[in-house]
């Protein structure tokens, strides 16, 4: 069962002039929830956007405190193939790779938004993610966050 305890936006919560939230973009594996829940405690209530986490089963779902207009999206590898077509096993990060390459797809296509982005995981996942985002969506490299151990920032 998937828990997820939302904030509530407070009165001191600030907005953009069109009374939206940013848009936050957050990844992590089983290896980076503690570091994930650190970084969400820098997100502002009034933020949207999406938290995706890859874990092996669903044993290793639990519950992540995130700000109201998010939704966290747990990504289980058992249950899920690796490249399509190959019948393959998913390995560490394809899972994540995969489903924040198609959100990223559909929400940052077209926004004029600035998104902040945050991203932990396996390097497979990871490096995916932010080659399409930068390469293919055009997203300020300046704007992600990653591990510095990845050599992703430019």
């Amino acid at each position: 069962m998937t828990q997820t305890r939302t904030r509530g936006v407070g009165a001191h919560a600030r907005r953009d002039p069109r009374g939206l939230g940013h848009l936050y973009l957050l990844t992590a594996d089983e290896t980076s929830l503690a570091e994930l829940e650190a970084a969400l405690q820098a997100v502002p209530y009034c933020a949207r956007g999406r938290v995706f986490i890859e874990v092996e089963s669903g044993a290793d779902i639990g519950s992540i405190d995130v700000p109201t207009r998010m939704t966290v999206t747990w990504l289980t590898r058992q249950t899920r193939s690796g490249a399509p077509g190959t019948g393959t096993a998913c390995a560490a990060g394809e899972a994540l790779g995969r489903a924040v390459n198609a959100w990223s797809d559909e929400m940052l296509y077209a926004t004029s938004d600035t998104p902040h982005i945050w991203l932990a995981g396996h390097y497979r996942g990871v490096a995916a993610v932010h080659e399409h985002l930068v390469s293919d969506l055009g997203v300020d490299p300046h704007s992600i966050t990653a591990p510095v151990a990845y050599g992703l920032s430019r």
